[in-house]
């Protein structure tokens, strides 16, 4: 195991605890939980648009600049004259988004990703701005203009594409299962007709599967998938779902749950950017190709995640709106 996970399984036990600091601390249980059992008509999905591939992001039509010389007229150049790389992430996603209570830092693979891109505006992987926000706000602090970029495990799909835009995938996750460690489920499927409830984040790719293809289990609902953990560890629900990098996460925070089940959906994960920045994608498309080709995503995965995966390709051929 590596140093930086040894590390955050370390810490792992004060995460819960410490979820999410000056911007919502907790004390106790979850205090915003709404439960479903299937889904009511007001909650019911829409269809999704069609946009092609959802992984095609822009194609880069330029090089990639050096450090600190950002070509004029760009976003990049806005941030470089702003003097920091402002970002939206998680701060209790073990691995991926997290905050070390020894250091304070905010660390994990989503985070390495964003520095390596403020590396290569300001030469300075530290210059960046970290706002931590949870699930439901990924899209909204994009399109609103508060953060530049958002790296939060966050999937790229065609419903996505209508309000913000993605870099290249960067990591392929899936949906899967964390229960009790006696617990005799062993795929989503063992949940349809019983009694156990599941916890699922609203705002995520995780609650359309359930509304769409699993309506009759019973849903509890939380604003952030952190709170799942703590309702799971007081036996107010009896299943977590959500992507497998999280629940891997949840795991080693818990020595009683387990994970269990296929991969039963397709998380591609992708950086978010705003739709009006087109050059910032193909920017933030450029770095991930330098990360591809040198090895550092694969590295990345190997540190955090402890598997050497080979990353995602990148797919282009999408065209930017307007």
């Amino acid at each position: 195991m590596s140093e930086r996970r040894l590390l955050a399984f370390a810490a792992a036990g004060l995460l819960v605890l410490s979820a999410c600091g000056a911007d919502g601390e907790r004390d106790g249980a979850p205090d915003a939980v709404a439960s479903a059992v299937g889904a009511p008509p007001a909650a019911a999905p829409t269809a999704t648009p069609e946009c092609g591939d959802p992984v095609a992001s822009y194609q880069p039509t330029f090089t990639l600049p050096a450090p600190g010389e950002m070509p004029d007229g760009t976003y990049m150049q806005e941030i470089q004259e702003r003097g920091r790389l402002i970002v939206g992430v998680s701060a209790d996603t073990l691995l991926f988004g997290s905050r070390d209570p020894i250091s304070g830092r905010i660390q994990g693979f989503d985070i390495d990703v964003l520095r390596a891109v403020a590396e290569a505006i300001f030469g300075d992987p530290d210059a960046i701005e970290y706002k931590v926000i949870n699930y439901a706000q990924r899209l909204p602090s994009l399109t609103d203009n508060s953060v530049d970029l958002v790296a939060h495990t966050m999937t790229i799909n065609c419903a996505r594409w209508e309000q913000i835009a993605f870099s290249s995938e960067y990591y392929h996750a899936g949906q899967n299962l964390l229960v009790g460690f006696d617990s005799d489920v062993t795929e989503i499927e063992d949940l349809v007709g019983t009694d156990q409830k599941v916890c699922v984040s609203t705002g995520s790719t995780n609650l359309e599967e359930l509304q769409n293809n699993y309506p009759t289990i019973e849903r509890v609902e939380v604003a952030d998938l952190t709170d799942c953990l703590v309702l799971f560890q007081q036996s107010a629900v009896e299943a977590i779902t959500g992507d497998n990098t999280v629940m891997a996460g949840f795991a080693a925070q818990d020595p009683f749950a387990k994970t269990v089940g296929r991969l039963f959906t397709d998380e591609p994960y992708g950086v978010g950017v705003n739709l009006d920045h087109p050059e910032m994608v193909e920017f933030v498309n450029l770095v991930l190709e330098q990360m591809r080709t040198d090895g550092r995503l694969e590295q990345l995965a190997l540190e955090w995640l402890g598997e050497a995966t080979v990353p995602p390709p990148a797919v282009y051929g999408r065209e930017p709106v307007g």
